[in-house]
């Protein structure tokens, strides 16, 4: 859908241009806007390097793992029902660590590592990650996946979640010559940490209203 609004707002800029006679601006914009594209790549790039390396260095001292462990207590609350040793209690803490830091980047593997394993855990209690074809209700033509209570729960968590040092932003912020690039981490601090509590009274209301 995102594509078609893209598409046609460039189409009507395109023909506004044509209609008014401001073809060369446009033109001219459409190859600044490359050039700043090309640009700010180069320098999300070695900003992601930074630090995705520091999250390696953090891994390899122990430092996440005392994080992760720290962590614990919040992951039991939110997900009651995974057990205590399970894998995807770890991948969830670390996606969580990863986006308290801001590292969007970093942060996406373990999500998805933390899905498998939730899809796992389904399975293992004898509810398979996919209706079959006769009862999907689709004709046949191809199976459905299901959520369980706590992939629902992981996500919510994971699009609110609190950052602490909002790296992107900042780096976004630099690249376009602000005066403070850093000025946006308490607003920032802010917003998240209402997300967040948002998200969690959202998401035990709704446990409740399971009876998980």
């Amino acid at each position: 859908m995102l594509n078609y609004i893209w598409a046609a707002m460039i189409i009507l800029g395109i023909l506004f241009g044509v209609m008014t006679g401001n073809m060369k601006e446009i033109t001219e914009a459409a190859l600044d806007s490359a050039g700043e594209a090309v640009s700010l790549c180069i320098t999300m790039a070695g900003v992601m390097a930074l630090w995705v390396g520091l999250m390696e260095v953090a891994e390899k001292s122990g430092l996440l793992l005392k994080l992760t462990n720290m962590l614990s207590p919040f992951v039991s609350f939110m997900f009651p029902r995974i057990p205590k040793e399970h894998k995807a209690r770890d991948y969830i803490s670390t996606n969580i660590i990863a986006n308290i830091l801001g590292l969007g980047w970093a942060c996406t593997p373990a999500g998805l590592k933390a899905m498998e394993e939730l899809a796992h855990l389904e399975e293992e209690r004898g509810n398979p990650a996919y209706f079959s074809n006769k009862n999907s209700g689709n004709g046949g033509k191809r199976p459905e996946r299901t959520a369980s209570n706590e992939m629902c729960t992981f996500l919510i968590l994971n699009i609110s979640s609190l950052q602490l040092i909002p790296v992107n932003m900042i780096a976004y912020r630099q690249q376009y010559g602000s005066v403070n690039p850093a000025g946006i981490i308490a607003p920032a601090i802010a917003a998240t940490l209402i997300s967040t509590l948002v998200a969690v009274i959202y998401c035990k209301v709704k446990d409740r209203r399971r009876g998980v």
